[in-house]
């Protein structure tokens, strides 16, 4: 390795080939792959008949392995005076019609069209760095004169980016554009052992340019083209192509468990995604079966947002769980057809052996995994686009109780959940209308059938959010004369619709209740409206705008207070570390301004989802510097936290502790949440003291 070149100019230096052709002597340098890494494609383009010219053929064997297999008719040319000298003596007696002379692969003299084949192993790479691309600009021309119509241009290259793309412009018009991707995988004592797979560019002259361009990419020496539109279509795949090659080197070189790669596997026709896969290698420290080596797990459909499967911690701990040392978590796309576990265990089988561990031992078993053998079930019921967040999706999954879930898809980030309700049926909510059934906890088989969409009503009494239930939870805190006070009932600010379900909860089930929603996004609205059983009245207001703009203009107008005001935004900026809620919502001013909106017994909450521990600490000294008194209840599982401030201490000076009264409140919540049953159209499912329990005072 240590006669590799160091930079990418002195690669393409006549100079420098003199001195390293000196240098390596008789040793071959099969840069790219030797005659039994490549027959397969040059076979396929090039005939023991045609007559071809080999450009820069340096010392490599290829010419005489060619020579040997009947190819008669090679016309090796090369800058370096030294290697077309050494290379004429090494075949003067068992080849003597292999000829090999000392030309400008600029500037050869041949006859224009007297070639039917030109084969190009590197030299093209070598060339595209000089003179900022001219010298190969001119090389291909060339070759491009020196060829016969019908002929082909066939050049090994390691199609780095300025490379293809400099001669797939060039040929462009009036050629036939296919690029192979080669395995290119070497020999351990090979001396060209890359990472990056080595391509064929076949280019095809044409007598007639056609009024369209022609660009295609096959995977392998024999794989069928897929036809690709543009130049930048067509080097965007050879990247992909070269970075999943880099990854298949990293993970043969070890395992890792800090680093979880993951790729996309497309539908070959179609071009869309079929499977995503993230490879997850356990702990050094783990103790495993000894023959515990690969195990591929498939995600039950709709269920990749879940924690367990869409989260880094959660992929650990599954992977744990296996005991297998590397582990292949398979997650289904949407809008694909699957048949079931056996049909996708063979679909997946020749490309997931490729990510096996370094030391797996030949013919292992490799056990395909799932959840109960099922490979889930999902239904896209309606799409639409945001004008201001793009494609979304909503769809019902069968979660792993055994309910229904409708949730909302943001597809520019389809790993996260934007809303989420549970489903149950028609026919329930009626006999439940008719009987008034009071049930804490429904039984699975209450969760509707795999029937029509209009079978299916989301079930309002139920919070899928726990962040959601801990905000209704600390509604206690605002004491129960407030919440039964019908003269004066608790009034509700929320920035952030989502799917409706917080706001409709306190609309239903807290006596008398006012809810006012301020949304941004009118789409997210129609969804909740159309999708999530959301319904506004006198009581239950949304009002489309900024909700920071919506506070200011509150504040400055005076005589508007609310007892609680609840901020559940999330933020669109994903290189910050905090993803909830945007930086401008715990701004020290706007605090002030939510705080002045409050009445003496009012709270605000806050759904808080920070990872970056010094952000984190800077908002909870602002919100404290505002607010005398500020308690967090963590979600177990998740990065949010719920804060609840109260706009008064209460009697004395700041509490150091959760107030004893708190439990009882939360009963007596409890209590009054379900007597109001009869007046909603549902149960509430909430454990307002579980809630309550870990709320620690900061």
């Amino acid at each position: 390795m240590s006669l590799l070149p160091r930079t990418a100019e002195e690669f393409s230096s006549a100079d420098y080939w003199e001195r390293f052709f000196r240098k390596r002597g008789e040793k071959a340098f099969e840069w790219y792959g030797d005659y039994n890494s490549l027959c397969g494609v040059l076979h396929k383009y090039i005939k023991p008949r045609d007559k071809v010219l080999v450009v820069g053929c340096g010392n490599s064997e290829l010419s005489e392995q060619l020579y040997d297999v009947g190819y008669h008719q090679l016309t090796n040319i090369d800058i370096s005076e030294t290697v077309v000298s050494h290379m004429n003596q090494r075949n003067a007696e068992r080849r003597p019609d292999l000829t090999f002379q000392q030309l400008d692969a600029t500037q050869t003299g041949f006859d224009s069209g007297s070639f039917q084949a030109a084969l190009d192993k590197g030299t093209l790479d070598a060339m595209a760095s000089e003179e900022d691309g001219a010298l190969a600009g001119r090389m291909l021309a060339e070759v491009g004169r020196v060829l016969a119509v019908g002929g082909r241009y066939v050049c090994v290259t390691l199609a780095q980016e300025h490379v293809i793309k400099l001669a797939v412009e060039h040929f462009a018009q009036g050629w036939a554009v296919r690029i192979h991707c080669l395995n290119g995988q070497q020999s351990e004592e090979s001396d060209s052992s890359f990472a990056l797979p080595v391509f064929a560019l076949v280019c095809t002259k044409f007598r007639q340019a056609p009024p369209f361009v022609v660009f295609e990419l096959c995977h392998g020496e024999d794989g069928a083209p897929t036809r690709l539109a543009s130049v930048p279509e067509l080097l965007s795949a050879v990247k992909e192509r070269q970075a999943y090659n880099l990854m298949l080197h990293k993970l043969r070189g070890g395992t890792d468990a800090s680093s979880t790669p993951s790729l996309t596997l497309c539908h070959a026709a179609t071009g869309r995604p079929r499977y995503t896969l993230t490879v997850q290698d356990s702990l050094p420290s783990a103790k495993l079966p000894r023959s515990n080596h690969f195990a591929i797990f498939i995600v039950p459909q709709g269920r990749e947002s879940d924690w367990l499967y869409g989260s880094t911690e959660g992929r650990t701990q599954l992977a744990s769980s296996a005991k297998f040392r590397r582990l292949v978590i398979v997650a289904m796309h949407r809008d694909q057809e699957y048949e079931d576990i056996q049909a996708v265990q063979s679909e997946l089988s020749p490309m997931v052996m490729e990510l096996a561990p370094p030391g797996m031992p030949a013919n292992q078993q490799v056990p395909f995994l799932s959840v109960g053998g099922d490979l889930g079930w999902r239904e896209v019921i309606g799409r639409g686009v945001s004008a201001l967040t793009g494609e979304y999706s909503v769809e019902d999954v069968r979660g792993e109780d055994g309910h229904l879930y409708r949730r909302l898809i943001f597809m520019n980030n389809s790993q996260l959940v934007q809303s989420e309700s549970r489903l149950r049926s028609a026919a329930t909510a009626s006999a439940h209308k008719k009987k008034h059934k009071k049930k804490s906890k429904p039984s699975v088989s209450e969760a509707p059938a795999l029937t029509g969409v209009k079978d299916r009503i989301v079930d309002r009494g139920f919070l899928c959010c726990t962040h959601h239930e801990v905000m209704v939870a600390g509604l206690a805190m605002l004491g129960m004369d407030a919440i039964n006070d019908k003269d004066h009932p608790v009034s509700v600010l929320l920035v952030g619709l989502g799917g409706g379900g917080l706001p409709q909860f306190v609309h239903d089930f807290v006596p008398c209740g006012r809810v006012e929603v301020v949304e941004l996004d009118p789409a997210v609205l129609d969804v909740a409206q159309s999708w999530f059983g959301f319904q506004t009245d006198e009581r239950l207001k949304v009002i489309l705008g900024d909700g920071l703009e919506h506070i200011k203009t509150l504040e400055s107008e005076g005589g508007n207070s609310f007892d609680v005001v609840m901020f559940d935004v999330d933020s669109k900026d994903t290189t910050l570390g905090m993803s909830c809620p945007p930086p401008a919502f715990v701004e020290t001013s706007l605090l002030k301004k939510v705080y002045s909106l409050l009445t003496p017994r009012g709270l605000f909450m806050l759904n808080l989802v920070c990872r970056d521990t010094a952000l984190r600490k800077s908002v909870l000294e602002r919100v404290q510097a505002v607010f005398p008194c500020v308690f967090s209840r963590g979600i177990e599982g998740e990065v949010n936290e719920v804060l609840l401030c109260c706009r008064s201490a209460g009697e004395g000076n700041k509490p150091h502790t959760v107030p004893q009264t708190l439990q009882q409140t939360a009963k007596d919540l409890q209590k009054t949440l379900r007597a109001s049953t009869q007046n909603a159209p549902c149960v509430p499912h909430i454990d307002i003291t579980a809630m309550l329990n870990d709320l620690k005072v900061i």
